[in-house]
């Protein structure tokens, strides 16, 4: 059973929100698509990342909490992660721009960015001998100059709110990944490649990570999901 468990961890982040993707009311099946496009495009880079930090030792897995496939040094259950936690991050962020009116938030756009970039830049600056604290301020300001700056999202603050709201599901699950409740953890860490903030078990890194992979794959989720409204409308 031990080896099934970051599977099911998997399984029961996606599950429900795959299972509610089907309900009259959200019909969040019908972009199954447009996300599917987001998210692999998004996981390219994200997977290059990971393979390499595998590689050097930045992290690793224990393979005993994995069913035992391992592709690229990865675990299977490390690819379909990109997939999993994703779609159920934007499938949260469906519903609320769906059922909320959310419009207001766009307001909080330069401060979310302008106080991001700052403490990321000033992190990477202080840190820049800590590889996984150095790639992952530099990937945030990156990604959060080019939404605001160049392609002028309008929902940065939305997202914010909505990823906000996840971290109520990020804590159960990254916390069992990094070790909470479990004899010894399924991504392990070297103490010298990162801050050594965690809030529980979890490193501080782990949280701004997953921000911005969230809001890369949002960003081209809404991209295609745009492109296929716009061509069935044309229909």
């Amino acid at each position: 059973m031990m080896a099934y468990t970051y599977s099911l961890i998997l399984f029961f982040t996606f599950i429900i929100c795959f299972l509610a993707s089907f309900d009259k009311r959200i019909l969040f099946n019908r972009y199954f698509g447009p996300f599917i496009k987001a998210a692999i495009l998004v996981a390219i880079p994200f997977i290059s990342w990971d393979v390499w930090f595998t590689a050097k030792g930045v992290w690793w897995f224990n393979t005993a909490y994995t069913l035992g496939i391992v592709i690229a040094g990865l675990p299977l259950e490390e690819w379909l992660f990109f997939i999993c936690i994703p779609f159920s991050c934007v499938f949260t962020y469906f519903c609320f721009d769906k059922f909320f009116k959310l419009e207001g938030l766009s307001g909080f756009n330069n401060l979310i960015v302008f106080f991001s970039v700052i403490v990321c830049s000033v992190v990477a600056l202080l840190h820049y001998d800590k590889i996984y604290t150095l790639v992952t301020a530099l990937a945030t300001i990156t990604t959060l100059i080019y939404l605001h700056f160049i392609v002028r999202a309008d929902w940065i603050g939305k997202a914010s709110l909505v990823f906000t709201i996840l971290m109520l599901g990020f804590f159960p699950v990254n916390g069992l990944l990094t070790g909470t409740g479990l004899a010894t953890p399924i991504v392990n860490y070297n103490a010298g490649d990162f801050l050594g903030i965690r809030m529980l078990t979890i490193p501080i890194e782990d949280m701004v990570y997953g921000y911005t992979q969230f809001l890369l794959v949002l960003y081209f989720f809404r991209k295609f999901k745009h492109a296929q409204d716009e061509s069935k409308n044309k229909i």
